[in-house]
């Protein structure tokens, strides 16, 4: 089965010139998590998560509406092709640690997103099979906490 079958499109995307109270507006309004970046050829420029978005306002300090997504968004971001095997887009998940990822057709253009949850959905509904296994093992790998980041929230824990 390949990544069309069960991506999700059309895609919610955003040129790199929006903030990112625009981007958050498009999450909410949509209910996704993710948002590609598009510049004006239609290609993939970057993407920004939701996480992205909290991040940003965090470190920079400033409301949404004065923070340029292109200081938020992942710059190279990991994407896959409509064409591909959906074992190739949990491959990359699994790698990355991440849970969605941008479709691309052969040209490099948006076309859609593929998720964790389009992943789960499929298993769901199919018969008992090695996708079980596979989805078993994105997941678990997915969420494993990153050791960098365990040891850094150890060491800025608050106790009250």
């Amino acid at each position: 089965m390949q990544i069309k079958d069960i991506m999700s499109d059309p895609p919610v995307i955003a040129p790199p010139t929006s903030t990112a109270d625009e981007i958050a507006r498009l999450m909410w309004e949509f209910d996704c998590g993710i948002v590609p970046i598009v510049g004006d050829d239609g290609r993939l420029a970057g993407v920004v998560t939701d996480r992205d978005i909290c991040m940003a306002a965090y470190t920079q300090g400033r409301p949404l509406a004065q923070i340029g997504i292109a200081s938020a968004m992942a710059k190279m971001p990991v994407a896959c092709h409509d064409t591909d095997a959906i074992e190739a887009a949990e491959e990359l998940m699994r790698v990355n640690q991440i849970r969605r990822l941008p479709v691309l057709d052969l040209e490099n253009h948006v076309v859609g997103v593929i998720s964790m949850n389009d992943i789960v959905r499929l298993a769901a509904h199919a018969k008992k099979s090695g996708i079980d296994r596979e989805l078993v093992q994105t997941l678990a790998a997915v969420c494993q906490p990153r050791p960098a980041q365990r040891a850094a929230a150890a060491d800025n824990l608050i106790l009250a």
